[in-house]
């Protein structure tokens, strides 16, 4: 196991690009999926430079969009690791977009993704400890560690909720749903 320590500040990757009208999606704003495709590179980078090894993207937890991106806007990504596990790491990713004409910044997105560092081979290899120096490191691990609890039961409770119950297909009849085959 590896016994080297990191601290957050060495896992720090900020990237940023202007927006371009080939980015965008049917309504005119920029397309999530690029987004989508720009946070998992710079989680990777993120996740690659903390951990000193190749990494792939296990999950993402959470992508939260909460503004729109504007053609023109200039879009930052801030990324740090915020928790790490044996051969896991969760990266946190900030994006804001700034109107480079007037200066107003906007928060857009919160993200979580889980990276796994590998060896050459392809097998898992463990990556350094963290170091955590600052109140908000501290309440970034601890809320990873919140959301992988939550993660845990969640697949548990999938695992053994009976959704063919009476009981589960009567609380359906709750929701906006046609039952068609009960």
């Amino acid at each position: 196991m590896n016994s080297e320590f990191k601290s957050v500040a060495a896992s720090k990757i900020t990237i940023a690009e202007l927006m371009l009208p080939s980015h965008t999606n049917f309504s005119g704003k920029i397309h999530g999926g690029y987004i989508l495709s720009l946070l998992d590179q710079i989680a990777f980078a993120c996740a690659s430079k903390f951990s000193g090894h190749y990494c792939v993207t296990a999950s993402v937890d959470t992508v939260d969009f909460l503004n729109p991106i504007e053609v023109g806007e200039l879009v930052t990504m801030k990324a740090s690791v915020n928790y790490v596990g044996k051969s896991s790491m969760i990266v946190g990713i900030r994006v804001e977009a700034e109107n480079i004409q007037t200066g107003v910044v906007k928060h857009c997105n919160s993200s979580y993704f889980t990276m796994v560092a590998k060896d050459k081979n392809g097998h898992n290899i463990a990556v350094p400890g963290l170091i955590l120096a600052n109140d908000d490191e501290v309440r970034r691990f601890c809320n990873c560690i919140k959301m992988i609890a939550l993660k845990k039961d969640k697949n548990q409770h999938e695992e053994i909720f009976d959704y063919k119950s009476e009981e589960a297909i009567e609380k359906l009849k709750n929701y906006h749903v046609k039952l068609l085959a009960f």
